[in-house]
């Protein structure tokens, strides 16, 4: 049976690993809409390629480069927001792989339609969790998720009920900065910070991992999917990330996920659940990596880590705090207006100075997530003057 996909944010790494599954297998599915934000060239050489009925392209002003270079084909062309929401209407299973808070409508929109959903997408439960599940409930969706470890928790949890869990284990590689000493760290460069010793990321997410605030918005996450406390969610440093995961249940048992660091096997996942499709990632050689080390995070060294899980216990509107304003503060750090270790510095004051209530619907997200950033923005040309 061919099941019919959307892709928000086709042009991206993981619309790119997904595409790269769907055209291995395209019997099995049907591309119906793919979207981006403004890349028209790479945007309209999918859709030619799937056969898309639909191609949205984010920014208004290149929708008629988009028509341009979709014409002669069966695919409409549509530009902006609303149409970016409205995509994924005739598709069974959306990706969700739109970076940053620009996908929350359009995750929220599939949310409301009772869509399954494979996200991909941070931001939707670091922000709106609270709304996105309480939509999801209502409407019947059904979300999956595509983050590698939180992937993980999902593949170990077939069968059991949550009330059989005790702890959920996220593993973090450490990023290139595991065994730094802080003045080191503190003297890093953007090259240094984006080299991660594991995955090939885009910049953001390479800073990301570096600082460990990856892992601080994948704790806020899983308290999301998974619905434990904070308290019954632990990160564990794995410098080979082979595990990915692991779930503690309540007789001992432990259950771990291990894979390549290739993330066409949790989008393969995803992408055929509940079955499971073959897969081109490479195979697990444990003999070959011989040895698999764990140890706890350094919060002195990593403070990010520390800063996240605070957000996540006082709730309300501090988790869009602390994405909007980690957001700003990497860019400066990559631009060269910050050091590394002031962007958990920033990230830590604009929480401070914090004071928005809790959110009640996307548009009080997108207020506090605009208001946050210029706050962020105010606080680091303070800082370096």
């Amino acid at each position: 049976m061919t099941r019919s996909l959307c892709i928000l944010g086709a042009t991206g790494s993981i619309g790119k690993s997904t595409l790269d599954l769907v055209e291995r297998d395209p019997e099995r599915f049907q591309v119906v809409a793919v979207t981006a934000a403004t890349n028209t060239e790479a945007l309209a050489d999918i859709a030619r390629r799937t056969g898309a009925r639909l191609a949205v392209v984010a920014d208004q002003s290149r929708l008629p480069q988009l028509k341009e270079l979709l014409a002669g084909t069966e695919c409409r062309a549509e530009g902006g927001e609303a149409a970016l929401a409205a995509a994924s209407s005739d598709a069974e299973l959306v990706i969700a792989a739109i970076v940053g808070c620009a996908g929350l409508r359009p995750v929220m929109a599939a949310v409301d339609a009772g869509k399954t959903i494979a996200l991909a997408n941070k931001e939707a439960l670091v922000t709106a969790g609270e709304l996105m599940t309480r939509a999801a409930q209502a409407s019947g969706a059904t979300i999956l998720p595509v983050d590698s470890e939180h992937n993980a928790i999902f593949q170990c949890l077939a069968g059991a009920r949550i009330e059989q869990v005790s702890r959920i284990i996220l593993t973090a590689s450490g990023g290139p900065f595991r065994t730094s000493t802080a003045e080191a760290m503190a003297a890093a460069t953007p090259a240094q910070a984006v080299a991660h010793p594991n995955w090939s990321m885009g910049a953001k997410i390479s800073v990301d991992s570096a600082t460990l605030m990856n892992k601080g918005l994948e704790l806020i996450e899983a308290r999301y999917l998974f619905g434990l406390p904070s308290d019954r969610l632990e990160v564990l440093i794995h410098p080979q990330s082979v595990v990915h995961s692991l779930v503690e249940f309540v007789d001992g048992s432990v259950l771990a996920q291990l894979g390549a660091a290739d993330m066409r096997i949790p989008i393969a996942f995803a992408l055929a659940w509940p079955e499971r499709m073959a897969s081109p990632a490479e195979r697990l050689d444990l003999a070959a990596i011989a040895r698999l080390d764990f140890e706890q995070p350094d919060l002195q060294r990593f403070p990010a880590l520390r800063l996240a899980r605070q957000a996540l216990e006082a709730g309300g509107a501090a988790p869009v705090v602390l994405n909007a304003a980690n957001e700003v503060a990497v860019a400066g750090f990559l631009a060269g207006r910050l050091g590394f270790a002031d962007i958990a510095a920033l990230v830590e004051e604009a929480l401070q100075r914090g004071d928005a209530p809790a959110p009640r619907t996307i548009d009080d997200v997108l207020e506090i997530d605009r208001t946050t950033r210029s706050h962020a923005e105010a606080l680091m040309r303070e800082s370096c003057h």
